[in-house]
């Protein structure tokens, strides 16, 4: 198996000292819809949040401050560029680092919000991301002893061995963990009732892209074919 067989065409690499990205078909259309998604949500003003109000027919407004509105959309810029570097980042080791930093301006673009619910919500996904952070780190450790390299333009050709199968689970636990999805999915969902849309959707949009983007590392370093 070589990179062409996931990824489609091979188009080339960006060498940028010990940072090395590398594009295929699939990693450069997933790179360019992030950064689509995210001059997108840059460029959008925030909705009102409209609530029914319980045991009563009236509504209940909720907006975002101009200050507020300012520091989600910055975060919310951040995350979609770390989403964006982890699309198309040929080492395991800066993956890990894009997708500590998504975990972290994720709980920042609702931190500021004034609602327990939200806040509880949020406390609780920062303390699995901080967990995770653990095998994150560790899984591309692991792979680092078992191969001597953490580009993915060499591990493709390195056979597997049990030491990079167990890197690899501890890395795929990791991720789970730092982008929220099941099972740790519980601990982020009560984010998403704050008002700040269209902003909350890159918290979505990091969780799908980097699930996919890891599953392709995955089979990169396995070699199921």
């Amino acid at each position: 198996m070589d990179l062409t067989t996931l990824g489609g065409q091979f188009i080339g690499i960006i060498p940028l000292g010990d940072i090395v990205l590398y594009f295929t078909t699939f990693n450069l259309f997933m790179f360019a819809a992030v950064l689509v998604f995210t001059v997108l949500i840059a460029i959008s003003r925030t909705e009102s949040q409209v609530e029914a109000q319980f045991g009563t027919l009236k509504d209940r407004e909720k907006k975002v401050g101009k200050a507020e509105f300012k520091i989600r959309r910055f975060l919310a810029i951040v995350c979609g560029l770390a989403t964006a570097g982890a699309m198309i980042t040929g080492d395991v080791f800066d993956f890990t680092l894009f997708v500590a930093l998504i975990g972290i301006v994720n709980i920042g673009i609702v931190a500021a919000v004034k609602e327990i619910d939200v806040l509880d919500s949020a406390f609780q996904y920062g303390i699995i991301a901080m967990i995770a952070s653990l095998p994150l780190f560790g899984g591309a450790a692991f792979i680092l002893a078992s191969t001597g390299t953490l580009s993915l333009l060499e591990i493709v050709n390195i056979p597997t061995t049990t030491l990079m199968l167990f890197g690899s689970i501890l890395l795929f636990l990791g991720v789970a963990g730092e982008t929220g999805v099941a099972p740790f999915f519980a601990t982020k969902a009560e984010m998403f009732r704050t008002p700040g849309s269209p902003f909350l959707l890159i918290i979505h949009l990091s969780s799908l892209m980097v699930i996919v983007r890891i599953i392709e590392i995955l089979l990169i370093i396995n070699k199921p074919f």
